[in-house]
């Protein structure tokens, strides 16, 4: 579909190119192996993501499951990019990984507004199947009819969540960046709340079905960013700025009745932080489009983040020729034993990746076997054999262990996923970060 280049453009521009490329129940992140294929190493270097989580991550045990459901910033969508999304989404499960086991389901809709919100949901409580136009009609994703047919599983994702994450409400008043100029003030105040008593009724509704499917889910719902920079008018940028107070007003609103009657429902107040930046957080200048750039992708998931666990770390991607990142129960492995790639497998210096996990370990001369013990599990990794033993049992690998001269010392180098998944560890890879988070 050929994009036009309006001020009310909406997420009707997606291609289908590029959404057929999504994965449609796709987690976030990539499972160990993945890792293990990357042309980078592991990392020593000290990153951002070096500064300990508040919450001690080693104590989680228990994966935290979130689902994020709305329009297309919860797919991640921006005009003329290539590969999948890097939206919120994703950084969300960072930062999620950054405090323990992490799993993200995505169910985001380009071009869902806050009426199909509504009978997607209430679809899902009832359980019943849907086809994309029972939706929304005309929705231009399209995985929707997929979505639709599958409503059983993303009835049982949703019963499962900590928590559900929802961005929703651009698509309803994206009509205002093409009109509000041609409005009286009494004519345009009219239409916001048309159109917010619309958008109320409608979340209302979504929020009282997911309270219905799981009433123990925490639910963070984002306000609406006005994405139109002041250079395109100052009376213009004025009324805009005011409908977008309106919204938030409205959605603190409806968190205040939910949160009245004992539910869990808090606001991501991710308008104010697009105010004087709407330029620069956005692709509005130079494609006409409202949707934010990797810069406003990054402010809208610090701001959830921080709503839903109080903080948000700053990652960075290693520089150029840099080993990739190893995230450890929230803390960057810092060591002067560089990590090794072999045959396409990271190997990291044993001792580096025992005090890591706080496991202990014996060595034995003898046999060249290296025995790591974390609660009743055991990996016993013997230099140069084909096998390493994971609780007894005998588990082949590609490369075997080796023993690495660093400077005057004769280090073990193993495999981390092998090790780490064999204690028992999730071991997710995060290819757009070149980073491995490992969590107990």
């Amino acid at each position: 579909m050929k994009r036009t280049r309006r001020w009310s453009n909406t997420a009707a521009g997606l291609t289908a190119g590029m959404l057929a490329g999504m994965m449609l129940f796709a987690s976030t992140s990539l499972p160990a192996h993945a890792a293990d294929m990357t042309t980078g190493s592991l990392p020593a270097g000290t990153t951002e993501a070096s500064t300990p989580a508040k919450k001690d991550a080693a104590a989680v045990t228990k994966e935290f499951r979130i689902v994020t459901l709305g329009d297309s910033i919860t797919v991640g969508y921006e005009p003329n990019a290539k590969g999948l999304p890097y939206g919120y989404v994703e950084r969300l499960q960072e930062q999620g990984l950054l405090h323990g086991r992490t799993q993200v389901d995505n169910y985001g809709i380009a071009g869902l507004k806050s009426i199909g919100l509504k009978n997607f949901i209430s679809a899902i409580n009832e359980g019943k199947t849907l086809t994309s136009e029972a939706i929304q009609p005309s929705l231009p994703d399209p995985r929707a009819g997929q979505m639709g047919a599958n409503i059983a599983a993303i009835r049982e994702s949703v019963a499962a969540a900590n928590l559900v994450a929802i961005t929703i409400g651009g698509n309803d008043v994206s009509e205002l960046l093409g009109t509000a100029d041609k409005l009286s003030d009494a004519e345009l105040e009219a239409k916001v709340k048309e159109l917010l008593t619309t958008y109320t009724a409608n979340v209302s509704e979504a929020i009282s079905n997911i309270q219905a499917i799981n009433p123990d889910a925490k639910i963070v719902i984002a306000d609406q960013y006005q994405p139109m920079p002041e250079v395109a008018g100052k009376a213009l940028y004025a009324k805009l700025m005011e409908a977008s107070q309106g919204f938030t007003a409205t959605i603190d609103g409806i968190s205040a009745q939910f949160t009245a009657h004992g539910m869990d429902v808090k606001v991501a107040h991710v308008a104010k932080e697009f105010v004087g930046g709407e330029g620069t957080m956005t692709h509005m200048i130079k494609d006409r489009d409202f949707h934010p750039n990797q810069f406003g992708y990054e402010a809208i998931a610090k701001v959830f983040a921080e709503t839903i666990w109080g903080d948000y770390t700053k990652l960075s991607t290693p520089a150029a020729g840099e080993p990739m990142n190893i995230i450890v129960s929230g803390k960057t492995l810092d060591t002067p034993y560089k990590p090794i790639i072999r045959s396409g497998k990271n190997f990291v210096a044993i001792q580096d990746i025992v005090n890591a996990v706080g496991a202990t370990t014996v060595w034995d001369n003898k046999t060249s076997t290296a025995t790591i013990t974390y609660g009743d599990r055991k990996v016993a990794v013997k230099i140069g054999a084909s096998a390493v033993q994971v609780n007894g049992a005998s588990v082949t690998v590609d490369t075997p262990a080796f023993l690495n001269k660093v400077g005057k010392e004769s280090k073990t180098y193993v495999p981390l996923a092998m090790v780490a998944e064999g204690l028992g560890f999730d071991v997710q890879y995060v290819a757009k970060l070149k980073t491995v988070f490992v969590n107990p």
